[in-house]
């Protein structure tokens, strides 16, 4: 038996913050967001929703597609930079309000890595019988570390959480390979500074994802033995279209094979990836049997990857 995915969802605010909403926040325009980055709006959580809400209602819509309660839950795992407090972690309010009785609990720091994180941790415990199935949640409030008065970044971000429940799979299908790694050097480029705002040098982040990205998305595929003509799907992290259509061209797929919510959400760093995937599945655009890359890059400088076969 290996690890899969057994079952996923997400949630996101219901508040809409559009480019042109944007445009009289800061001195920016609705064309120059859409034709830099491909966001034309993005999800904000209200003041009386934290991130540890929003882990919860991503989380009951997961365990709701996998056919199972928080009795069946043996370890949660949180990706997230947004904590409510740093301590007690969100994983442990997770469990606690779940109902998910003595179960392991902990927070992975990875900013938009952090679900790749999570996934392949998940798969260890699994695989040597620690754990049976693993609550995974990517989930990020950034309206909260958000400079608003920077238009270099305030136009980028927004909040959400995706959940899955990672546990045993049949023989040749579920997590097949992953990749994680680290720069530190890197860690001046992408950071939160002294005031708890988000800091972004754009294009030494950029320049590193569109190397690393479609880099990593490779190395798990040919870890496997297979070519980049056998992926099916690939979900990547939602930070920039340019930097996610360098991961598609270097796969050689078509759009129409490639998860896009950036559009419609922004970049919810950990949580990105997980949601576009829910959404993927939900919409039906991810069969039995399909090969899927998830690819993602994050402060520290992190990043992974993760190549699957997908269904029980």
């Amino acid at each position: 038996m290996g690890a899969g995915l057994l079952g996923t969802g997400h949630y996101v605010p219901e508040k809409v913050l559009t480019n042109q909403d944007m445009e009289k926040i800061v001195d920016t325009n609705d064309e120059w967001i859409r034709t830099r980055t491909g966001i034309e709006e993005r999800r904000i959580a209200s003041d009386d929703v934290d991130t540890s809400d929003m882990a919860f209602f991503a989380a009951q819509n997961a365990l709701e597609q996998a056919n199972m309660t928080a009795e069946d839950i043996d370890m949660i795992l949180v990706a997230t930079v947004t904590p409510d407090t740093p301590f007690p972690s969100v994983s442990c309010m997770l469990q606690d309000r779940l109902g998910a009785k003595k179960v392991a609990a902990m927070d992975i720091s990875a900013a938009c890595s952090g679900f790749m994180y999570g996934v392949a941790t998940a798969k260890q415990f699994i695989e040597t019988n620690a754990y049976k199935n693993i609550l995974v949640v990517g989930v990020e409030k950034l309206s909260k570390i958000t400079d608003w008065s920077d238009r270099n970044t305030c136009v980028l971000f927004g909040d959400g959480a995706g959940a899955a429940v990672v546990g045993p799979v049949s023989q040749g299908r579920g997590i097949l390979s992953f990749e994680l790694g680290s720069d530190g050097s890197g860690g001046k480029e992408l950071y939160q500074d002294k005031h708890d705002h988000l800091q972004m040098n754009g294009r030494e982040v950029f320049k590193f994802a569109v190397r690393q990205m479609p880099e990593s998305s490779v190395n798990v595929i040919e870890q496997l033995g297979y070519n980049k003509e056998d992926v099916d799907y690939l979900i990547p992290h939602q930070a920039n279209i340019r930097i996610m259509e360098a991961a598609r061209e270097r796969l050689g797929i078509s759009q129409d094979k490639m998860a896009d919510s950036i559009k419609k959400y922004g970049n919810n760093s950990s949580a990105s990836i997980p949601i576009a995937l829910s959404e993927a599945v939900r919409d039906d655009k991810i069969k039995d049997d399909d090969l899927v890359v998830m690819v993602g890059f994050g402060g520290g400088l992190t990043w992974g990857a993760v190549a699957l076969r997908w269904g029980k």
